[in-house]
């Protein structure tokens, strides 16, 4: 996960070299095809190659992506807010739901990015992943709420002042969530990766402090009660029941091939830690 990185000293005198070969900064031709006889070494243009457009750190698929989330999370905010001060609608729900889909994306490559950035890929904002199962599933959860709230805005699942409940539950879920995984992401640093590791690297430390004290999984805690906390928002009952056991039955396979794998990486320091601290997800772990 962590790569070793030049001394400044060498650094410095590889981007030198690698500037002086550009003829200009719209040269774009000369920026994919530095030759060696040009500089001496293509290492320069080799080491600043992830980043060039579709590659896994393009600079400019990570500016799109971050423009495109902030842009629908101000939109989806803004929207919000006017529906709740200005109408009666309770189509507010779809659109804070959007606004905190935004947000969470966005989170995922920020806090991947500021602790643990060799990993800070494009692949990090998480959009494609469980494609297309993950983007449906988000669909069905607004289809079902504008369909409850239109078509049948006379019939509720349940009383007024519990349904009231429900959706502040729902926004306390949708926030307690949200930080606890964002913080179990940035305190866990290195050691987080979004895929299940097979093998051990050396930046690989067991994490048994802060909210890895409180929760053996917090970032499958996080998103467990996150996405359960959004349908309570929407006013989903289908989705809700839908939600719950998808993310439980993902969460119990992903923790049980997980923890395999920890116990073999560390041994019965990790078989203590799991005897002490629970995950807080009902049945998982």
């Amino acid at each position: 996960m962590a790569t070793n990185l030049a001394p400044n000293g060498v650094h410095r005198a590889q981007t030198s070299s690698f500037q002086h070969a550009i003829s200009s900064p719209l040269d774009f031709d000369h920026r994919h095809t530095i030759s060696t006889s040009e500089n001496g070494s293509s290492s320069a243009a080799q080491s600043f190659r992830p980043i060039y457009p579709n590659q896994s750190m393009s600079l400019s698929g990570i500016a799109a992506r971050a423009f495109i989330l902030g842009t629908a999370f101000s939109a989806a905010s803004l929207t919000t807010l006017l529906t709740l001060l200005l109408t009666s609608s309770p189509l507010w729900r779809i659109s804070f739901f959007i606004s905190a889909l935004s947000l969470f994306h966005f989170l995922e490559f920020w806090t991947t990015a500021a602790r643990n950035t060799p990993q800070a890929t494009v692949s990090a904002f998480l959009l494609t992943a469980n494609w297309p199962a993950y983007p449906i599933a988000h669909a069905l959860g607004c289809l079902e709420c504008l369909v409850t709230h239109t078509l049948f805005a006379d019939r509720h699942w349940a009383p007024f002042s519990i349904a009231s409940i429900m959706c502040l539950l729902g926004l306390a879920m949708v926030a307690v969530g949200q930080v606890v995984r964002s913080l179990a992401m940035l305190h866990a640093g290195t050691s987080f990766n979004h895929t299940v590791q097979t093998r051990k690297a050396d930046s690989h430390i067991l994490v048994t402090t802060g909210v890895y004290g409180l929760l053996r999984h917090p970032s499958y805690f996080g998103f467990f009660y996150w996405g359960l906390g959004t349908q309570l928002v929407l006013g989903n009952m289908f989705c809700l029941v839908g939600y719950a056991f998808v993310l439980w039955r993902f969460f119990r396979s992903r923790v049980w091939v997980e923890e395999l794998k920890l116990v073999e990486f560390f041994g019965d320091e990790y078989v203590r830690y799991r005897a002490r601290v629970g995950t807080m997800i009902p049945f998982v772990g």
